[in-house]
This record gives structure tokens, C-alpha cells and sequence, in this order.
């Protein structure tokens, strides 16, 4: 339904990688409205934790989109979140073409609706592939205590699975994994 949608570049950004570019969705206002309602579903979390950049491009609109979702956290590169001293948390990566680092802030997870103790969480990409970037993430948050709320990666979802790529495997452990779309035999 929506794998007509995205585009394909092989061997981008390196040899043996095919890029799967979900930009087009952007240009295709239904396909869009489409998307955001079935991701709208997929998660059921107060909070959405999401990843930059294309990550914001689908997280931003469940603000408006859906009643239950409250909050985003932004998840970003080095250099990119203001913030005061203590508050932010460096993640190591492990992407499917190299070790990375992102960055989250603890104010913007203070800034959650919690249920109870809780504060729970929607991860949210626009990819899984070797579930490296999901991985490192959850673990992170998952060791979060926030005004003495525990933060839970309750769920993951993204808009596309590449199941060749075994991230799915590596992210169960954690929490239950939901996609838009599967892209059978795509590396």
C-alpha cells in the first residue's frame, strides 16, 4: 500500500547499501495523510521519542494528528540541542554502515505525561534496518529516572522494516516492534 511511495538508491551512501528515501511522502498528500493515520495507530504511547532528521517529519504531526499522543522528545546529532549543563545524554550508535552518536535532553523527558511512575515511550524512525540506532536509544532511555519517574520504551515503530537486516531480532528483547511497510529482500 505505501511501498509505492518510496524511492530506492543503491549503493548510497556507500557501496551495498540501498538508501530507502521515504521523502517522497512529502509529496504526496494523501499517501502522507495515509501514513500518519496508520502510525497515529501503531503508537500508543503518551510520549514519541523520535530520531532526527526524517524522524521529525513523522513524529511532529501525531501532536495534532491523535488525541493520546502529548509529547515528542527530540532525539538529535552532536551539536544540535541547547541545553544546560547536566541535562543532555550522549547515546552511542551502531548503524548498519558505522558507529554514530546521538543526543537527548533529560528536560525534554521531564516534560512527559507520565502515568503513575511512568513515563512511557513510542520510538519512533523512519527505518529499521540492523535495529543498531533503536537499540542504543532504548537502552538509554530505559535507565532514565526523571523526577523520580522510570522512563519505558514501551514500543518501536517505524514507517519501514528492512527483515533481511534482522533488526527486528535485535530490538523484541526490548519492547514490540510494529512497521508500516516490510521490504522483503531489501539490504
Amino acid at each position: 500500500m505505501f511501498e509505492e511511495v518510496i524511492k530506492h538508491y543503491p549503493d548510497f551512501p556507500k557501496p551495498g547499501i540501498d538508501f530507502i528515501d521515504v521523502l517522497p511522502f512529502l509529496q504526496d498528500k494523501e499517501a502522507f495523510r495515509r501514513a500518519m493515520a496508520e502510525l497515529g495507530r501503531l503508537c500508543t504511547a503518551p510520549n514519541v521519542a523520535t530520531v532526527e532528521a526524517r524522524g521529525f517529519l513523522f513524529a511532529a504531526p501525531l501532536l495534532t494528528g491523535t488525541d493520546h499522543v502529548k509529547t515528542i522528545v527530540p532525539i538529535r546529532k552532536k551539536g544540535k540541542l541547547p541545553h544546560d549543563e547536566g541535562d543532555l545524554v550522549r547515546v552511542v550508535i551502531e548503524k548498519e554502515y558505522g558507529s554514530d552518536e546521538v543526543f537527548y535532553r533529560r528536560s525534554d523527558l521531564a516534560a512527559c505525561a507520565a502515568e503513575g511512575d511512568t513515563i512511557q515511550l513510542t520510538l519512533l524512525d523512519d527505518l529499521l534496518a540492523t535495529g543498531g540506532t533503536a537499540q542504543g536509544i532504548a537502552d538509554a532511555l530505559n535507565k532514565e529516572v526523571v523526577d523520580g519517574r522510570r522512563v519505558v520504551v514501551k514500543e518501536f515503530v517505524f514507517l519501514v522494516e528492512l527483515p533481511a537486516l534482522r533488526g527486528r531480532a535485535v530490538l523484541e528483547g526490548i519492547a514490540p516492534v510494529r512497521s508500516l511497510m516490510s521490504l522483503e529482500g531489501v539490504e
